[in-house]
């Protein structure tokens, strides 16, 4: 660049050919910089393997549980009595107590009280064992050796081990 070329251009310094002569009679030098300039790259390389198995058993268990259970035993109580009206169904204790009524046609007619229904309940709890069958599945993980450097890098191998899997 010339000295005419820099003059007014803010930034620029105006140089002039080496050896040139200054003001001051010293001669400048003009020395040429160089740059390196890097170019950063990557690549996948791979480091190893790893192959996961997996494998399926049929384990027998024993399943332990309480079942509870409640039936009503009925009973008949034959009463042969008149009444009024009907009786109310009503609860004595752990008994409930259920009317029965009939109309008996005579001169007159009347209401007689045939029976009673006595519901008891009765709780009971029963302790049943009963064998079951279920699959357990375990995984079993090996580190392998990396193969050449041909092959892609991230691969797995799998595979599935269920051959005595019952449905």
């Amino acid at each position: 660049m010339s000295p005419e070329q820099g003059a007014g251009t803010p930034g620029v310094e105006q140089t002039r050919p080496s050896g040139s002569p200054l003001a001051s009679g010293r001669t400048e030098e003009v020395i040429p910089l160089v740059e390196e300039i890097l170019h950063l790259g990557k690549r996948v390389v791979e480091t190893g393997r790893v192959r996961v198995s997996l494998t399926t058993e049929t384990v027998e268990e024993t399943l332990r549980e309480t079942l509870r259970s409640r039936h009503a035993e009925v009973e008949h109580v034959p009463i042969g009595r008149e009444v009024s009206q009907v009786p109310v169904t009503r609860q004595e204790g752990n008994v409930i107590i259920v009317p029965v009524v009939e109309e008996v046609l005579i001169v007159t007619k009347k209401l007689v009280l045939k029976e009673e229904i006595h519901l008891r309940f009765v709780d009971s709890e029963e302790s049943v064992e009963q064998p079951a069958e279920r699959r357990v599945q375990r995984a079993t993980v090996e580190r392998l050796v990396p193969k050449q450097a041909g092959s892609p890098a991230g691969t797995a191998e799998w595979t599935d081990n269920t051959k005595g899997r019952q449905q």
